[in-house]
């Protein structure tokens, strides 16, 4: 070995991590050696430069310029990628520039220790390896990134972490791919719609002065925006498009997109004193019969091309903003579900295809959104992808964004759940076309959720009504300035020589009269001949009975299969032991619990052919443990559900645990009701509470909606409730607020208390289904007694019985003329009472007493209650018993249809909690000694009057 053969393999020894240490200490030694210390100064002495140094001054100067090279290269690239992920912070999609100071040295080269000469001197292909033929240098890169994210248009998707998906995205931007390239007649015709939507608004404002319209004025682009896409699903012959939007704009899309009559539409704003205008167009018949305001409704359109059609729906909405989002997933998973098969539905994600239409301070601000945007993701929600679009005001009512948000866009709430983000300028037509036609792809080529922040602003005040300059003068001095998107294009294309001067004056007058002539041809009437809606009949009329009992062949049949496995499953002992339990029950004759009787009623709905789908907080399981609809395989992970085994059905089953939502997940049931009005639509809360978080969803589409808009629901509502000690937020379903919406017949509200008669009411639900009685079902499901004795029925009362509105509770029935009280009362309570009068049945004549169990409240059934009380022609008093506090439960919507059914001297009493603002007691032992105050002051045969608990009716 030669000696420099033996100095290069000595300085191979040396550790990465200490090279810098060993150059740094040779330069100092050649500097001046004694400032070394003297082992590494030795080291230098005999083994020579460290080899990755040299000792020609030439070669030194190269690899220092090499080195150099490479530290800008390594810049530049940074740089270019600082383009890609910040490009958006210079991009020009601002019309008005209402905006906060950014920071954009992010996509500044000096930030990178850069010069514009630095990047002329990097080849293209250091930076971009496969980079288009026509860039030569990095200097050429960064001009033509910065076109493509710092223009009219902008992008985010770094967020994406899906290698496949990210890169499918850049090079849809950087090859140009996504744009929208228009025709010189395709443009044309896309200016034709600008001033269509333009005159329109300007028309209604002309005509009907200082109503409220919520003009789309600043972001008119939406309506060509939602009619490229509707083009484009019915090319894919998409059978259906559902969109969900809020008020601004609707007008203006409910006519150009959705088809609505104009001369229906203006008879809507017509309010002469004893007048209205008459449409030529038959009257709408989807809504309901006390009606709503004209741009919260929505309606559906039919659109055919050769033998492609598809049909588009704008739903209904009310004033809150955002919650019409979940309802119109649901409307969308229900096209897409096949559902007339045993099993899970077989879902087909490109028979339908969503579209929000969001505002930008509400898609911050109202937490449904979120909400909405987690099911997207979800086995038992997601349809797809939907195509999200923030109609972006840069302002909420008189609310400025920097008050309303505290993130740099409204979008930014969608990267955490990895949605592609455009930024796009409203007064660029055609790029906001190219943002759509990206995100379509995208949405097929995936099926995944995409979002455009469409930016504009809002010509007029929150509404009509509403003036802005009183709290935003200086952004509407500009506005006011500010021409409009249909000017801006008409320019555009006169300097590109694609219209002549005169065109724009020309397709404004001839909207403007287009306008003009429905409205003046349109008949004045007296409004004192005008027909009103008027609910259904079948609403009006009792529910008729039906026949809800089930052979026993059949019942033994779903019994016996609910055993069957697949091969090499392995479900967990114990919920074995469960089943093999139940199906001991029609051989030892025993008693169906309420979890046995729920199975059958599944199972026996499926074999009629109607399929269910029911979701909820845990309730492949249920909360308490009861229901086991979904068994796991120990072993494996796999799961399999007994109903998907059933040889005699002839549906799907559809069952999925929630996220922990009630606005989003309740709306997304309600919208999948709506639409696919043939399924048995059920969802369950996990504890009846939570009710409370789903408020919005009851007050304006589940219990109103038919009113208001002709949605028909069937869908089913389960509430555990039930005051069991665990405190004000466990206990109550809050009956009170259902009974309080209850009118009209629009629903059934029930509180039921035996196996049977749940069995039963799940029954007859199904037969509602698809008919003018249909309506919601609400139910106050048990909790403890799921596994009481007391709630279990005989095998025959399924096979043989029926549903009763009323029970007469099973105690020592002597001679009515005996009776001197009737208990009423409706739930737990009552089997409480029960399990009392039971226990001191050996020692206590209840001879004198007779129990009611209400068990549907409403529609409350008073020829029922009548028919009982004739039978006792000696009562003195009838007690009206509860566990809610007085003013809460069901006393207050009861009291008054009693008192009318009163015998003449005959008192009603309450006997309950007194007026809570809390609904329960928080201590057990608190809870104990008041429940067992009211049941034993219902069965005293006197009662003090001035008891604070207990009131009366005179």
């Amino acid at each position: 070995m030669t000696e420099k053969e033996s100095n290069r393999g000595f300085w191979h020894t040396i550790h990465d991590a200490n090279k810098g240490y060993i150059e740094e200490q040779y330069r100092m030694y050649l500097q001046q050696s004694e400032t070394v210390q003297n082992s590494v100064r030795d080291l230098f002495e005999r083994y020579g430069p460290p080899i990755w140094t040299t000792n020609q001054e030439s070669e030194h100067n190269q690899d220092n310029v090499s080195l150099n090279t490479i530290k800008k290269v390594t810049k530049a690239i940074r740089f270019i990628d600082a383009i890609r992920r910040s490009g958006h912070l210079a991009a020009n999609i601002y019309p008005i520039q209402m905006k906060q100071e950014q920071d954009n040295t992010l996509i500044d080269e000096a930030t990178y220790g850069l010069t514009v000469a630095d990047l002329k001197n990097i080849p293209a292909s250091f930076i971009w390896e496969e980079s288009p033929n026509h860039l030569k240098t990095a200097w050429d890169i960064v001009k033509e990134l910065k076109q493509q994210y710092s223009s009219t248009i902008s992008f985010e998707y770094d967020h994406v972490n899906n290698e496949v998906e990210k890169s499918w995205l850049q090079d849809q931007i950087e090859s140009g791919t996504y744009k929208a390239y228009l025709s010189n007649d395709e443009q044309k015709d896309l200016l034709k719609l600008l001033v269509d939507v333009e005159e329109f608004e300007r028309f209604l404002a002309k005509t009907f002065v200082a109503q409220k319209r919520f003009s789309i004025e600043g972001l008119d682009v939406l309506v060509p925006m939602l009619q490229y896409l509707v083009q484009q699903t019915l090319y894919d012959n998409t059978d259906n498009v559902l969109i969900g939007m809020a008020h601004r704009g609707r007008l203006n899309v409910l006519t150009h997109i959705l088809d609505k009559p104009f001369d229906r539409l203006l008879s809507e704003f017509y309010h002469a004193q004893g007048k209205v205008l008459m449409p030529s167009s038959p009257t709408d018949s989807t809504i309901g019969w006390t009606g709503d305001v004209k741009y919260h409704f929505g309606t559906k359109r039919h659109i055919e091309n050769g033998n492609n059609a598809t049909k588009v729906t704008l739903g209904h909405n009310p004033s809150h903003l955002e919650f019409v989002n979940p309802v119109v997933q649901g409307f969308t998973r229900a096209c897409q579900d096949m559902r007339y098969q045993s099993g899970y539905p077989i879902q087909n994600q490109d028979k339908a295809c969503s579209i929000l239409i969001h505002g930008d301070a509400a898609f911050t601000g109202q937490g449904v959104v979120a909400e909405t945007l987690n099911l997207s993701g979800l086995t038992g929600y997601q349809t797809g992808g939907t195509i999200h679009i923030i109609a972006n005001n840069q302002i909420g009512f008189t609310t400025n964004y920097n008050q309303s948000r505290s993130t740099q866009y409204p979008s930014d709430l969608a990267k955490g759940f990895e949605i592609p983000i455009i930024h796009v300028n409203a007064d660029d037509p055609e790029a906001c076309l190219s943002a759509m036609k990206m995100a379509y792809a995208y949405r097929k080529k995936f099926n995944k959720d995409f979002l455009i922040d469409l930016v504009g602003y809002r010509r007029y005040g929150h509404n009509e009504m509403d003036e802005p300059r009183a709290t935003q003068p200086t952004l509407y001095r500009e506005i006011d300035q500010h021409p409009s998107v249909t000017k801006i294009y008409a320019e555009k294309l006169l300097d590109e020589s694609v219209i002549p001067k005169s065109k724009l004056s020309q397709l404004q007058k001839g909207a403007s009269h287009h306008f003009q002539s429905i409205y003046f041809n349109m008949i004045q009437n007296n409004n004192t001949n005008q027909e009103q809606n008027v609910a259904p009949t079948a609403l009006k009329n009792d529910l008729y009975k039906s026949d809800t009992a089930v052979s026993f062949d059949l019942l033994h049949t779903l019994n016996q299969e609910s055993l069957i496995r697949p091969a090499n499953f392995s479900a967990f002992k114990k919920i074995e032991g469960i089943f093999k339990r139940r199906a001991q029950v029609f051989e030892e004759k025993q008693r169906v619990d309420w979890s046995s009787a729920e199975f059958l009623a599944f199972g026996s709905i499926l074999a009629d052919g109607i399929s269910i789908r029911l979701t909820g907080q845990d309730t492949e399981r249920g909360a308490f443990a009861h229901r086991h609809l979904v068994l796991h395989d120990i072993n494996s992970e796999k799961t399999y559900s007994p109903l998907h085994g059933l040889s005699s059905s002839r549906a799907s089953f559809d069952i999925h645990n929630s996220p922990l939502s009630e606005i989003a997940a309740l709306g997304f049931e309600y919208g999948y009701s709506v639409q696919a009005s043939k399924t048995l639509v059920i969802w369950e809360a996990q504890f009846g509470d939570f009710m409370n978080v789903g408020q919005v969803m009851f007050d304006e589409f589940i219990t109103a909606g038919r009113a208001k808009w002709g949605e028909k629901s069937n869908m089913v509502i389960l509430l555990p409730h039930g005051y069991e000690g665990q405190g004000p937020d466990h206990s109550s379903g809050r009956l009170e607020r259902f009974l309080t919406a209850a009118a009209e017949n629009n629903m059934i509200i029930a509180n039921v208390t035996t196996s049977a008669q749940y069995f039963h009411l799940l029954r007859r639900q199904a037969t509602l289904l698809d008919s003018d009685a249909a309506r919601p079902l609400i139910v106050m499901t048990p909790k403890s007694l799921l596994r009481h004795e007391a709630i279990t029925s005989e095998v025959f009362a399924l096979s043989d019985g029926e549903f009763q509105t009323c029970l007469e509770q099973d105690v020592d029935k002597g001679n009515p003329k005996q009776v001197k009280r009737i208990v009423i009362g409706t739930g737990k309570v009552m089997v409480d009472l029960a399990e009392l009068m039971k226990e001191k049945a050996d020692n206590t004549d209840y001879t004198w007493l007779r129990a009611i169990r209400l068990e549907q409240i409403y529609p409350f059934h008073e020829n029922k209650i009548q028919d009982l009380l004739t039978d006792f022609q000696n009562i003195e008093e009838i007690v009206w018993i509860q566990e809610e506090p007085e003013n809460m439960g069901a006393w207050r919507f009861v009291k008054d249809k009693i008192h009318q059914l009163l015998p003449e001297k005959v008192k009603l009493r309450y006997v309950g909690r007194c007026e809570r603002s809390s609904p329960a007691e928080g201590d057990l032992t608190s809870h104990q000694k008041e429940q067992k105050r009211i049941i034993q002051t219902a069965l005293e045969l006197t009662q003090s009057e001035t008891n604070s608990y207990v009131s009366i009716v005179k």
